[in-house]
């Protein structure tokens, strides 16, 4: 099992920029790729960002791309996402997420955690 707690959420004004941190127990992290998922209220929750184990490849969502930035520190279990230039469409509960191979959809997650509100006020 592997426990995924996320934080640094909370309330930004549009153009402002907040850090997500997502800790994780168990099982060895550095055997994951890590990831970043998001649900706006009322629809699908949805890839942002992932990364391998290593922390070398990167992945990320075409809307959040050049304002979102992923990344890992494996001594700290720890795997963050960067957002800048946030804006009111990035309002939604941002997941953390563990799985076996490159996070793209829900059938690669092995892990979630109970996620994070983000909202962004134009």
């Amino acid at each position: 099992q592997v426990q995924l707690v996320e934080s640094g959420g909370g309330l930004v004004q549009a153009g402002g920029s907040l850090r997500l941190s997502c800790a994780a127990s168990g099982r060895t992290f550095s055997n994951y790729f890590m990831g970043w998922f998001r649900q706006a209220p009322g629809k699908e929750r949805k890839f942002v960002a992932s990364i391998n184990w290593s922390g070398g490849h990167t992945y990320s969502e075409d809307s959040v791309k050049g304002r979102f930035t992923i990344s890992r520190d494996n001594a700290k279990n720890t795997v963050y996402l960067q957002m800048n230039s946030l804006k009111p469409e990035d309002t939604a509960v941002y997941y953390c997420a563990a799985g076996p191979r490159i996070l793209r959809t829900d059938y690669d997650i092995d892990y979630w955690g109970k996620g994070t509100l983000v909202t962004v006020s134009s």
